[in-house]
């Protein structure tokens, strides 16, 4: 007659820790290595695709951490861009004027985002939709006077 295996039992387990005591201390250190590797790897995919997402480079990506990182990451961007602008050879002093309102604007923004970290959820989420919809007017400027 063959008997039903009952599943894991008190005795299976005590097997099981017996072989994991006698394998543990050769299998670890040769696995060991392996699993940190794999584990950084993995953190680096991750660290390189959020940066590519917020479009900086991975080592910047500590500087636009946060529920308002993204935006910070907007703001640097429209920055350069407006350095861009203003550095550009045929600028009009309309360019110009405006690459310095939207300079004052985006300090504003920044200082808006930093406060909003702290206000409760439903204030954050308002601050940064107002932000949001600000820096889409100044980036939609900002690229058609850069030509694009």
């Amino acid at each position: 007659m063959t008997r039903k295996k009952d599943g894991f039992t008190p005795a299976r387990a005590k097997n099981a820790i017996a072989v994991a005591k006698v394998l543990g201390p050769v299998v670890l250190p040769v696995v060991t290595p392996y699993v940190v590797q794999g584990a950084a790897a993995v953190r680096d995919r991750w660290d390189r695709r959020r940066a590519r997402k917020l479009g900086v480079s991975v080592d910047d990506l500590g500087q636009y951490s946060g529920r308002g990182g993204v935006l910070h990451a907007r703001i640097a961007g429209a920055a350069t861009g407006l350095n861009e602008l203003r550095t550009k050879e045929n600028a009009t002093s309309d360019e110009l004027a405006f690459a310095d309102s939207a300079e004052s604007t985006l300090h504003q923004l920044a200082a808006a985002v930093r406060a909003a970290e702290r206000m409760p959820t439903p204030r954050r989420k308002a601050a940064h939709r107002a932000v949001a919809t600000e820096l889409d007017r100044i980036e939609e400027r900002l690229l058609t006077a850069l030509g694009i």
